[in-house]
């Protein structure tokens, strides 16, 4: 059975292509009553027994449906999706959890030192650290070999402090396992001229789409007019438990 859910968007475009015609306002106006109740079938039977499992996270139907359309992408999908770019990269990459910044601002280096107790640091290529403000995500990469930091950000907007937070980390981190040559020497960089979204409900999946092509040293190259395409997309590679090609 396939979950990924269909949008206007797809019925129309199956009918143009197995009708090859274009279809009139009349029934487009149909094919969208169809598709009001199609979706308001779908939120009144959850199939509760849906889950996928991985890595020790849980992701049932709702959270995927935080996929469909334009509804903001919750922590769940954030969370397993860095899993699988951990995964996708031999562990050369490190994502942290999409608490992580919240848990370091407020109990500082003391209360997130433990999260990486089996994990050195210092031995990855790149940390993806998505940072999560109120209702909005941004992204901040640490080039580990040439103490880089960078933000990202698909709107354009600048917490500058919370990438003085992640150095202040760095460089706690290195004292506490005694990485002399990264206690010096890191510059930031925020990074302009990247995709940009263009509505107020995309900057999870633009996130999760930066995360991949930095892991896998893809190019930046995904415009908004991608983002039903990338949503869908993501949705099957989390449910795949893999990211596809």
């Amino acid at each position: 059975m396939n979950f990924i859910p269909l949008s206007e968007t797809d019925v129309l475009e199956h009918l143009k292509n197995k009708c090859n015609t274009k279809h009139t306002t009349n029934q487009k106006l149909n094919i969208h009553s169809e598709m009001v109740k199609y979706k308001a079938g779908l939120a009144s039977t959850p199939m509760k027994c849906f889950k996928v499992d991985y890595n020790k996270h849980t992701l049932t139907l709702e959270d995927l449906s935080t996929l469909d359309d334009q509804n903001w992408v919750n922590d769940q999908v954030i969370n397993i999706y860095g899993e699988l770019i951990m995964e996708a990269t031999q562990n050369k990459v490190h994502f942290f959890n999409s608490f992580f910044h919240r848990q370091l601002v407020a109990k500082g280096y003391e209360g997130v030192k433990r999260w990486t107790k089996k994990v050195d640091l210092f031995s990855k290529r790149l940390l993806l650290i998505p940072i999560h403000l109120e209702i909005h995500w941004s992204l901040i990469t640490v080039d580990i070999a040439n103490h880089h930091i960078h933000y990202y950000d698909s709107q354009g907007i600048v917490f500058k402090y919370t990438m003085e937070n992640i150095l202040s980390y760095i460089l706690a981190e290195a004292a506490e396992k005694k990485q002399a040559g990264y206690q010096k020497g890191w510059k930031m960089t925020i990074n302009k001229g990247i995709p940009q979204q263009k509505n107020d409900s995309d900057c999870g999946v633009f996130i999760l789409e930066y995360c991949k092509c930095l892991a896998l040293k893809e190019p930046l190259q995904f415009t908004q007019d991608d983002m039903p395409k990338v949503r869908k997309r993501i949705y099957k590679e989390l449910c795949d438990c893999k990211l596809n090609n």
